[in-house]
């Protein structure tokens, strides 16, 4: 009878920390994206990228136009965000001084059903062809910005990345250099949570752990 009780503590006290360490974590999928263009491009010798808040915050605004419609993705009804939505909408939108916009050099824009890690979704969503690998691996581009985001916390899930050819200290500037945080979504550089894109797959990893609680509970119990 002791040991069970024993048992009994001991998996409280795992569920309990475990759901603790969920409850903290501040991984941000949109920062693990540039992580891997900027490896794919210092492996083909390319330089790597400065992640700008800025660019990233419009990147996910870039997103927020799409309203949900993966269908105008690629494809043959395939759209894209008139360019004057960059000052008129994006830039108030994060906070970014119009001023400081400088030319897209380059885009990369996916969308499914399925939320993927963010390695899978380099691959398989956005190294989509030859012309991505070529946009990716331009000489022209000096910065990126990425974002990713849900539709309402759910699928289907997009991904976003914008290049530029701005200076780090110059272009995409922040007022008080603090990005406004919009929900769902997450992107490079801002610090924060992501909100609405991996919410769901830490809710599938705390649950897994519950059950394996629950398990042992049953097994100590000989339920």
């Amino acid at each position: 009878m002791a040991n069970r009780i024993w048992i009994l503590l001991l998996c409280i006290l795992f569920i309990s920390a475990s759901a603790s360490v969920q409850n903290k974590l501040t991984d941000n999928p949109a920062d693990q994206l540039v992580a891997a263009i900027n490896s794919n491009r210092t492996a083909s010798k390319s330089s790597s990228l400065y992640s700008n808040p800025g660019l990233a915050c419009i990147a996910l605004q870039y997103i927020k136009a799409y309203q949900g419609d993966c269908s105008a993705v690629g494809g043959p009804n395939a759209k894209k965000p008139a360019d004057s939505e960059f000052a008129e909408t994006f830039a108030p939108n994060c906070g970014v001084e119009a001023s400081t916009l400088t030319p897209i050099t380059g885009r990369l824009l996916g969308c499914q059903s399925e939320y993927l890690k963010p390695s899978e979704a380099f691959s398989e969503i956005l190294m989509k062809n030859q012309k991505s690998v070529e946009i990716l691996r331009n000489k022209n581009h000096s910065e990126v910005g990425a974002a990713v985001s849900g539709s309402d916390g759910g699928g289907p899930y997009f991904w976003c990345v914008l290049f530029s050819n701005g200076k780090s200290n110059s272009s995409f500037v922040l007022q008080g250099h603090v990005a406004k945080i919009s929900r769902p979504g997450c992107f490079s550089g801002a610090d924060d949570d992501c909100n609405g894109a991996i919410d769901l797959s830490r809710t599938f990893r705390l649950w897994s752990i519950v059950v394996t609680g629950l398990i042992a509970l049953a097994y100590a119990f000989g339920i």
